[in-house]
């Protein structure tokens, strides 16, 4: 079968024909008809997570696909898959098939596509954890805030999967919401009913700083500049970091940002796996009833390095896709 493979970390995954994979007891044989390309898999691809699996691996951390053979599930059955350290610690889901165990599988509800089925996880969960769990929307009242309506939420990466996402959930709970994008172009893509700012409109951008309104900010870009977007928040307000497309690494004046007086937040999904787990079916059933849209592209395998490229320069419009059997 067909897979795409780490050799070395740091390097561009290489497609390679390896033997198709057998079940043992308690697992799955699984045929992938679409696999998720993450800014976390090409963090653990770098070496430099806290998790390294043995080289060479197929990554792949979340995926979808029908059943082939199992002790437990019928064949055909429609699944996703995701968690238990799939695409680190086994084989992930970069491949044609994938050997899973059984508790890393959830069969896909009727209505859900395998494409959507593949990536809709990590926006839905992530942004209501960030926006419910960590941010505790509608209940701080350091920045005279005592329901959802006295919120204005500044989403940073608008355009994007989870940034799409915080911008749906921010609105349907009522409250007001800027949407960051980092060009014009992308701003078609924010869900309506947000003011959406270009970074390509530097007045506008400024005038964010010079006159701090958001009780708080969901940033999913993090990089260098997350110093200069804690001046967009009120003091006593929160900043929740939710990702790193636009770089690893932030420095704080520990001066300002104490006199800025914001907390800045970690949303770490692994620990509050609970939190999303408990309300994915809920927001599963408002994506499959087109109440929430989760935008993405799909790619072939030879595409992969192309899709990569673009991924790491936030040019990929919401999730990006992967087809193994393309």
């Amino acid at each position: 079968m067909k897979a795409l493979r780490i050799h070395a970390w740091g390097e561009a995954p290489r497609l390679d024909e390896v033997e198709a994979p057998q079940p043992g007891p308690g697992e799955a044989l699984v045929e992938v008809a679409a696999a998720s390309l993450s800014h976390f898999d090409l963090t653990v691809a770098s070496g430099e997570f806290g998790i390294s699996p043995e080289l060479p691996y197929v990554p792949g951390v979340e995926g979808a696909g029908t059943v082939v053979e199992s002790d437990v599930l019928a064949p055909g059955t429609r699944v996703s898959i995701r968690g238990r350290g799939v695409g680190i610690a086994t084989p992930g889901t970069w491949a044609e098939l994938v050997v899973v165990s059984h508790d890393v599988l959830t069969e896909i509800p009727d209505g859900l596509d395998l494409d959507l089925a593949a990536v809709a996880y990590d926006p839905l969960t992530t942004a209501h954890v960030s926006l419910h769990g960590v941010g505790r929307l509608g209940t701080w009242p350091d920045t005279g805030v005592d329901a959802v309506g006295d919120e204005v939420v500044l989403v940073t990466g608008a355009a994007g999967g989870v940034g799409s996402m915080v911008v749906q959930l921010a609105l349907r709970a009522g409250a007001r919401v800027i949407a960051l994008v980092s060009s014009d172009e992308r701003t078609a893509l924010v869900p309506k009913g947000a003011e959406v700012v270009s970074m390509q409109d530097p007045a506008r951008a400024s005038e964010l700083a010079a006159s701090p309104v958001a009780t708080l900010v969901v940033d999913t870009v993090g990089g260098a500049r997350l110093a200069e977007r804690l001046a967009w928040v009120r003091p006593g307000g929160r900043f929740a970091v939710v990702g790193y497309t636009a770089g690893t690494s932030a420095t704080l004046d520990l001066p300002n940002w104490l006199l800025g007086d914001v907390a800045v937040l970690p949303v770490n999904l692994l620990r509050r796996a609970g939190e999303g787990n408990a309300v994915v079916d809920e927001l599963t059933a408002l994506l499959v009833a087109g109440e929430l849209a989760v935008t993405f592209e799909t790619f072939a395998m030879s595409e992969v390095e192309g899709a990569l490229r673009r991924l790491v320069a936030g040019q990929v419009r919401g999730k990006a896709v992967l087809h193994p059997s393309a």
